[in-house]
C-alpha cells in the first residue's frame, strides 16, 4: 500500500508538469503580428442553417465555430424559468481579409415561436481593418414581461453581412455561454437604471510607468490595474493587443490609449487606432473614436462610463445597460495595417493610462458568482500583470512543486521507516556459525 501511494504522488507530480508544460503561449512568427488565441478548451461546434437540427451549448462552456458572408446559423439553448442567459460572439475575420464599413454580425436569442428575447450586433464602422469584435444576446427573466419568461427550447441565431467588396473568407467565432448568478433579494433590487453619474474624467495616474506585453484575445488578455502601462515592444500594424482590468460593483473604468510619434513620415491616416471596451460576459460597452494619426503623438479616450450597478440593465444606451455586473472589463486596441505603407511595419510605441475609481460595493447575488465578480486573486493578478494563462502556470508549479515536496517527504520516510527495521532485525538476529550476521530478509541460517 505504501509503494502504491508514493506512486501516485509521482504520477500527480508528472501529471502537473506536464500540464504546465501544455499551456498555450503566444507563439508566432518573428516580425508577425501574433494571430487570435482561442480558448484551448473550446468544443468545436457547426451551426446549422435550420434550427431544429441546431446543436446545444452548455452554460459555463467556450465553443468555436465560424461563419461565412450571409450565412443564418442556428445555435439551441434549453433554459429554465428563472436564470439569465447570456451568448457572446467574437468574430475573427481570416488571414487579414479585407473588410468594409457594416460588415458584421448580429447576435439574438429567441424562443420557439422566434419571438426575440434581444439581439445586438457587432460591425466595423470607420475604423475598416480586420479585428476581433464581440457583441451577446441575452434572456433575463423580468417580473411584468412576457416575452422568453417560460422554460423550454431557445435558438440563438447569428447573423453575418459583408459586403461585395469585402473578402469572402470566412470569420472564426468563438462562442461563450454564461448563466447569471441568482439574486440575493429580487425584490429589493432597484428596476430602474440611474440617470446621472459622475462624467468628469479624473486625474490621470501619477505613477511611473510600467512596462506590459499584451495578449493575443480575451483568453489571454494581460491583467492590468489603475496606472500608466507601456507596451513592451510596441504595436505593430495590423496587431491587436487585448488586457483585462478587474472592475468591481460601484467602480468605474477610465482609459486612454498614446501613440507615440514617428518620424518616417508625416502621412496623414484617418483611422489608424480603434480601442475597444468589453464587459465580464463578453458584451460590447464601447468604443472610443478612431485615432487619427500624422506621425505626432496622438490620444485617444472611452467615454466616461457609469459605476458597475445591476440596475443599469434598464438603460436604453448599450453602454450604460453593459455596465451591468463586476468582473474582467476587457480592453483591446488594434492598430491599422494601413500605417505600414507610410511608416513602416516596425512597431510604434504605446501607452494605456487605466483608472478605476470607486470604492467597492457588495455583490447583489447569492452563492459563487463565478466570472461576475472581483477577487483578491484578481487583484493580484491585475498587480503582477498576469493573464488567465499565467495565472494557471503559476498555480500549476505551486502544485507541481507541492507534490514534488510530498513525493520527496515519502520516499524518505519510507527509506528511514526501512533502515529502522533493518538495524532492529540486525540487532535480534543470531549471530551465525562463524559468529558474521546473517543477511537481512533471508532464510534463518541452519546452526
Amino acid at each position: 500500500m505504501r509503494q502504491r501511494n508514493r506512486g501516485r504522488v509521482a504520477l500527480a507530480a508528472v501529471a502537473a508538469m506536464c500540464a504546465a508544460a501544455a499551456l498555450p503561449g503566444q507563439a508566432f512568427a518573428a516580425g508577425e503580428p501574433a494571430a487570435y488565441t482561442f480558448d484551448p478548451g473550446a468544443e468545436k461546434v457547426v451551426g446549422t442553417e435550420v434550427s431544429t437540427e441546431a446543436s446545444a451549448l452548455t452554460p459555463g462552456s467556450v465553443y468555436k465555430s465560424s461563419i461565412k458572408p450571409g450565412e443564418k446559423l442556428y445555435y439551441r439553448l434549453n433554459l429554465d424559468a428563472r436564470t439569465n442567459a447570456y451568448v457572446s460572439a467574437v468574430a475573427v475575420p481570416r488571414g487579414g481579409g479585407q473588410v468594409a464599413y457594416g460588415d458584421g454580425i448580429t447576435v439574438s436569442i429567441r424562443d420557439s415561436t422566434d419571438m426575440q428575447c434581444s439581439s445586438d450586433d457587432a460591425r466595423f464602422e470607420s475604423a475598416e481593418f480586420p479585428r476581433p469584435i464581440a457583441t451577446y444576446a441575452y434572456r433575463i427573466m423580468q417580473k411584468d414581461s412576457s416575452t422568453c419568461q417560460e422554460a423550454g427550447t431557445y435558438n440563438v441565431l447569428i447573423e453575418r453581412e459583408s459586403k461585395e467588396t469585402s473578402a469572402p473568407d470566412e470569420w472564426d467565432l468563438e462562442l461563450r455561454y454564461e448563466s447569471e448568478p441568482q439574486l440575493k433579494s429580487a425584490g429589493s433590487m432597484p428596476t430602474e437604471a440611474p440617470e446621472d453619474w459622475p462624467s468628469a474624467s479624473p486625474t490621470p495616474p501619477t505613477t511611473a510607468p510600467q512596462k506590459r506585453s499584451g495578449g493575443t484575445s480575451y483568453y489571454d488578455a494581460t491583467g492590468l490595474e489603475t496606472g500608466e502601462w507601456q507596451e513592451k515592444g510596441g504595436i505593430k500594424p495590423g496587431q491587436t493587443l487585448f488586457y483585462r482590468v478587474p472592475v468591481d460593483w460601484g467602480q468605474q473604468i477610465f482609459a486612454t490609449a498614446d501613440l507615440s510619434n514617428n518620424n518616417a513620415s508625416d502621412e496623414f491616416i484617418g483611422n489608424a487606432l480603434a480601442m475597444s471596451l468589453d464587459n465580464p460576459a463578453h458584451g460590447h460597452v464601447d468604443s472610443a473614436t478612431p485615432l487619427s494619426y500624422s506621425g505626432k503623438p496622438a490620444s485617444v479616450s472611452l467615454d466616461p462610463l457609469p459605476p458597475v450597478a445591476y440596475e443599469n440593465r434598464y438603460d436604453s444606451t448599450g453602454s450604460v445597460s453593459a455596465m451591468r455586473f463586476a468582473g474582467w472589463y476587457y480592453l483591446s486596441v488594434t492598430l491599422s495595417p494601413a500605417i505600414a505603407k507610410s511608416y513602416g511595419d516596425k512597431a510604434i510605441p504605446l501607452t494605456l493610462k487605466v483608472k478605476v475609481e470607486g470604492k467597492a460595493r457588495n455583490s447583489p447575488y447569492t452563492g459563487d458568482a463565478g466570472d461576475f465578480l472581483v477577487t483578491q486573486d484578481d487583484k493580484d493578478m491585475a498587480k503582477s500583470g498576469q493573464s488567465g494563462p499565467q495565472a494557471a502556470r503559476s498555480d500549476t508549479m505551486k502544485t507541481v512543486g507541492a507534490a514534488g515536496i510530498g513525493a520527496g517527504s515519502v520516499l524518505v520516510l519510507g527509506l528511514g521507516v526501512w533502515t529502522l527495521l533493518a538495524r532492529r532485525r540486525a540487532s535480534t538476529a543470531p549471530a551465525g556459525p562463524s559468529g558474521g550476521e546473517q543477511s537481512y530478509g533471508g532464510p534463518p541460517q541452519a546452526r
